[in-house]
């Protein structure tokens, strides 16, 4: 405490809010992977259980890279690479 027993602010350490840290999309750096429709066990990754595609919002895929995924994935599908739907 300063003078006069009041707590001064700027001595405080700086805090974010929610402390939360926005994730880095999976695909983008040096020792990315690339999206390929034959890599079946990354696409996988990326696909609920129910077959649905999974968003960007939640695996932090960038938008570009997103895209990409979601053409990929739509691609194993008509090959038979990926089912399209689960029973």
């Amino acid at each position: 405490m300063s003078k006069g027993g009041k707590l001064n602010i700027s001595n405080l350490p700086a805090r974010r809010p929610f402390g939360r840290r926005r994730k880095v999309c999976p695909f983008s750096g040096e020792n990315a992977p690339a999206i390929d429709y034959k890599d079946v066990k990354l696409l996988q990754r990326y696909v609920s259980e129910k077959g649905k595609i999974v968003p960007a919002r939640i695996t932090a895929v960038s938008q570009k890279k997103q895209r990409k995924l979601a053409q990929a994935i739509k691609r194993a599908r008509v090959l038979a690479l990926l089912p399209f739907s689960v029973q």
